[in-house]
């Protein structure tokens, strides 16, 4: 009986373990709920998570890392893909979500250097994990996030700063560049426009608005995707609109009824609709990127 009631004591605390770290972007995952749609690789849009390291393993591209100097000696350890062309091409910067330098964020990455881009994405919290290193150095997703959440919008801009600096440099770059993110990294990339006046665009994937105060000083166009089910990141997005439209600056967005947060991420989820988000989120951002860039 003493081990009967002990092995259910364990399975309780587990349980309790795994609900208490559910809570936190737990829908970005491709398991939710609501039935998820078996997914295939077809090289025409970003992999879901699932299928984020096949894709790496298997891409005919050039990715490489390379550590990005700063000012006081850090080095922001960045994930570049170059797009097989003849002539110089745009830089995309990719700020990843809140979970870090992920295969599923390289795979973005590589996704957009198929479509023509130089891809560059930062591992934004180099330098913060133990022995100095950054996402790959830390033991747990909840350490990730943890560093992640206490970057000061300042750091992030120093070393977005950085980066972009070094990007549009490449032998291979035009000059132009535009910043794209997911959840966190999709705030980040909105308000990076509004501290960045060189930017040529900024995309918004689920990611909410700055304030008022910071749409002011933003030059870049802004593309927002948002899924339908995600009232928190959306009830930012008609203050927003208004304020931009009241200072005569572009914000478009669109948003995918019946789609999930983090929907490109979690392709597989909510019956479909997450996929058809991203099917049709993906191509309206190139179309974006193509006019800006």
């Amino acid at each position: 009986m003493r081990n009967l009631t002990a092995f259910f004591a364990a399975i309780l605390f587990l349980c309790g373990n795994t609900l208490a770290q559910a809570h936190d972007h737990s829908d970005h995952q491709e398991k939710n709920p609501v039935t998820t749609v078996r997914m295939q690789d077809d090289g025409n849009l970003p992999p879901p998570d699932s299928l984020a390291k096949a894709r790496l393993e298997k891409t005919p591209r050039h990715p490489e890392f390379v550590d990005v100097k700063m000012d006081g000696g850090v080095s922001i350890r960045t994930f570049v893909v170059y797009p097989e062309r003849k002539d110089k091409a745009p830089v995309v910067i990719v700020i990843h979500e809140i979970f870090g330098l992920s295969d599923w964020i390289r795979g973005v990455a590589d996704q957009f250097s198929a479509d023509g881009y130089i891809a560059v994405a930062p591992d934004l919290i180099s330098g913060m994990g133990p022995g100095g290193g950054g996402t790959d150095s830390v033991k747990s997703r909840d350490d990730v996030v943890r560093l992640i959440r206490g970057l000061s919008p300042e750091e992030v801009t120093k070393r977005m700063n950085a980066v972009r600096a070094y990007a549009v440099k490449l032998p291979a770059a035009n000059g132009k560049s535009a910043t794209v993110g997911y959840c966190w990294g999709g705030s980040q990339s909105f308000r990076y426009a509004s501290t960045q006046p060189e930017l040529n665009a900024a995309i918004v994937y689920y990611g909410g608005a700055p304030d008022a105060k910071e749409l002011e000083s933003i030059k870049a166009p802004v593309l927002g995707l948002y899924g339908g089910d995600d009232a928190r990141v959306n009830a930012t997005i008609e203050p927003a609109s208004a304020e931009m439209k009241k200072l005569g600056k572009v914000y478009e967005y669109e948003i995918y009824e019946g789609a999930g947060h983090g929907f490109l991420r979690a392709q597989g989820g909510r019956n479909g609709a997450n996929l058809k988000a991203t099917q049709k989120a993906w191509p309206r951002m190139l179309e974006f990127l193509k006019k800006h860039l």
